[in-house]
């Protein structure tokens, strides 16, 4: 049974957060699963909320404690569980919708048409709800997916990543022999571009600059640093002037979602999966005369188990992304080392 209380990082405005050790450890409704949190990873959106700017969507109030990438250990199960059991590790993905919309009934819960409305049972855990900067944490047992005994939970708390990498790459429809274009290779985007040779992908190139670059051409992808070399030429020669497949978008810039509709070929697809916090003129002419498709892509429904897949075939290699590590009680530090970037910062993991 775990402690009565617990230690927490709590943001109590924007700006403003400490690290608490008498936190009143979450209760475990049905349908639940109460886990110690083995590992949490830093989200670039957990940044924004943080600084208040997403406020009252994210969070709807204040104090509140976020992180949603997160892997641990069961510790109860509420009344109506029977898949997992204490001692179970899991990984979790941070939404979970409120089943009976009909966007929910389709699979689609990332776009829950109750979102945010807790009384209909949709929870987006550091997000409309107390989240896993924490010892432990109380979610439905719908979000989380079940780990084998002795599994890394450092390189398991990058499932919900994962998990919006695949969605995005999904969202692409790649077929065998595309060749797709990945802009931006951070967190997001170092797993989308092993996501779209996983579907098939003939050729995979990855734009971007500095160490996250490099890691990409380590693991053996093309790649074109934006900062020395014209992207739209490189892209248009190395295609042979048609242009690629798909594109998908991850770096969340209005010049790069332009970037990507002006690079795709006639009849190709763009998916833009980086959030901008401002909108892009785009050339609207070549969405009728070239027929090119712009899709977007939230979160990561139903990817869980799927992710699990593909780590456990070797499609997917996650923890050599995570670059560093510290305790709960370390969290500034690891805050501004992922923020800043220090000592080329990629996947900052908090241990509690």
């Amino acid at each position: 049974m775990p402690e009565s209380v617990m230690e927490a990082v709590v943001v109590l405005e924007p700006n403003k957060y400490e690290f608490q050790q008498e936190v009143p450890v979450p209760e475990v409704g049905p349908a639940e699963v109460l886990c110690r949190v083995g590992a949490v990873a830093i989200c670039g959106t957990d940044i924004g909320i943080i600084s208040g700017k997403f406020f009252p969507m994210w969070p709807p109030r204040w104090p509140f404690i976020i992180g949603h990438e997160w892997a641990g250990t069961v510790e109860e199960v509420g009344p109506g569980i029977t898949g997992y059991k204490p001692g179970d590790l899991v990984a979790g993905s941070s939404a979970v919708g409120c089943g009976h919309c009909r966007n929910c009934m389709q699979g689609r819960y990332n776009i829950c048409l109750n979102y945010g409305n807790v009384d209909s049972g949709h929870r987006q855990y550091g997000f409309t709800v107390h989240g896993a900067y924490a010892q432990y944490i109380s979610v439905n047992a719908r979000c989380v997916v079940k780990l084998p005994p002795g599994s890394n939970l450092a390189s398991a708390s990058l499932y919900d990543t994962a998990g919006i990498a695949l969605h995005i790459a999904k969202q692409g429809r790649i077929e065998a022999g595309d060749t797709v274009v990945i802009i931006g290779p951070g967190a997001v985007g170092s797993v989308a571009y092993q996501c779209a040779r996983a579907l098939g992908a003939g050729r995979v190139i990855v734009v971007g600059r500095g160490s996250r670059l490099d890691k990409a051409a380590k693991m053996g992808y093309e790649t074109v640093n934006y900062e020395q070399t014209d992207v739209k030429e490189f892209i248009k020669e190395a295609t042979g002037g048609v242009g690629p497949d798909v594109v998908l978008e991850c770096a969340g810039t209005p010049g790069t979602i332009v970037q990507a509709v002006e690079m795709v070929k006639k009849g190709g697809r763009v998916v833009v999966g980086g959030i901008t916090q401002v909108d892009a003129p785009l050339p609207l002419r070549r969405f009728v005369l070239d027929e090119i498709e712009v899709i977007g892509s939230r979160a990561a429904p139903n990817a869980l188990s799927e992710v699990h897949a593909l780590v456990e075939s070797g499609a997917l290699e996650l923890l050599s992304l995570v670059t560093h590590k510290f305790p709960l009680k370390e969290f500034a530090n690891a805050l501004e080392t992922f923020r800043d970037r220090i000592d080329g910062a990629l996947k900052v993991v908090v241990e509690p």
